[in-house]
């Protein structure tokens, strides 16, 4: 079978806690942006290697600190119980803000759309994650459907590890866009 790059010369970035993020969230959405012709990057609380809950491991080649936004077509945060490091942290929710205002597509998984809601970019929006988190997302005025994966404009959410390949593909039709 023959695969048409759709996202080919896009940049994406995956922001991804340093430990006990969601392995699949991470590699199966890396792969499906790949394999779509996009170049991924890594970026994290610091640059190096970073471990998953399930125990893979991965090369931050970024810190969060040096990430500019100008530099990519997509900005992801990565899920997984690691993620809540960025909740609060002003530069995860100021690297989310100055992409979508730039007009790149942001997405996240997992409980990591909460880093989103909590930098005010989910009121009344459409957006899922997972249901652990859905009371956070509706507080801060997220229109919470609890669907799989959910489009909102530039803003792409999904539940959790087990939507990761078609929480990838939402992300390339986005960027094909």
């Amino acid at each position: 079978m023959v695969f048409l790059a759709k996202a080919e010369g896009k940049r994406v970035l995956l922001i991804v806690a340093p430990e006990n993020f969601r392995d699949e969230e991470l590699f199966r959405t890396k792969e499906v942006l790949d394999d779509a012709g996009a170049q991924t990057e890594i970026a994290s609380s610091q640059k190096g290697e970073i471990t998953g809950a399930l125990g893979g491991k991965a090369e931050a080649t970024l810190a969060l600190n040096d990430v500019n936004t100008v530099d990519f077509d997509a900005v992801v945060f990565v899920g997984g119980s690691g993620a809540t490091v960025y909740f609060d942290d002003q530069t995860a929710q100021q690297i989310a803000k100055d992409g979508l205002a730039q007009g790149k597509i942001l997405a996240a998984i997992c409980i990591a759309p909460v880093t989103l809601s909590n930098a005010g970019l989910l009121k009344g929006k459409k957006a899922t994650c997972f249901q652990t988190e859905a009371e956070a997302l509706r507080a801060k005025g997220a229109i919470y459907t609890g669907n799989e994966v959910e489009v909102d404009g530039k803003i792409i959410t999904a539940s959790g590890p087990t939507t990761a390949g078609d929480f990838g593909r939402a992300i390339v039709e986005a960027l094909e866009d």
